[in-house]
């Protein structure tokens, strides 16, 4: 596959939130305002780029040699935690106000099943690195995009008259669906 369509395939045919439905927590849990969503991101796309290429070169140079590939799983989430944890040093050191913002969702990043789900979709689709690269960047701007749409969406849909009953959550899963519906027409038949 040519990188230029495996990077847009990532971002709109096969995006982790709405079209696979990973990472739906940080997905409706920050996305009411646009600065923390830009920053959740921003910090999914660092751990899943990062992630995707330490991951790669561990299991193609120390899993598969060593016949202990069944151990990827555990070694993945362990690759995964340390970058979080490295960005969680960072962001609250560097970035006091988006740390505060992003609350309890920034450590939850190394249980985001888009972050393993990307990371395991490198492998089941034996990328070369150079597609690892392309394909985690691209899934994670999608992740990105997506979070950041929705939440100008849903500070728009805090002002507007909406029925009491599907006032917050409801209204931003009925959004959700609506959003999966257009980007579910990016996909050929």
């Amino acid at each position: 596959m040519n990188l230029v369509t495996l990077f847009i395939t990532s971002v709109l045919a096969e995006n982790v939130v709405l079209n696979k439905f990973l990472g739906m927590c940080p997905f409706f849990g920050v996305s009411n305002d646009k600065e923390g969503s830009f920053g959740m991101g921003l910090a999914v796309m660092l751990v899943i780029t990062l992630s995707s290429v330490v991951t790669y070169f561990l299991y193609n140079y120390v899993l598969i040699p060593s016949d202990t590939e069944y151990l990827k799983t555990i070694l993945f989430i362990l690759v995964i935690a340390s970058f979080v944890q490295l960005l969680d040093i960072i962001i609250k050191r560097y970035f006091k106000n988006l740390h505060d913002g992003l609350g309890l969702y920034l450590p939850l990043i190394s249980t985001n099943c888009a972050v393993l789900g990307v990371v395991l979709l490198n492998i089941q689709n034996k990328f070369t690195l150079p597609e690892v690269l392309i394909y985690s960047i691209g899934s994670s701007f999608g992740f990105m995009l997506v979070i950041y749409i929705f939440s100008t969406i849903r500070e728009r849909l805090k002002h507007a008259p909406i029925i009491k009953s599907f006032r917050g959550l409801p209204i931003a899963f009925i959004t959700a669906f609506i959003m999966a519906l257009v980007f579910s027409r990016y996909v050929g038949a």
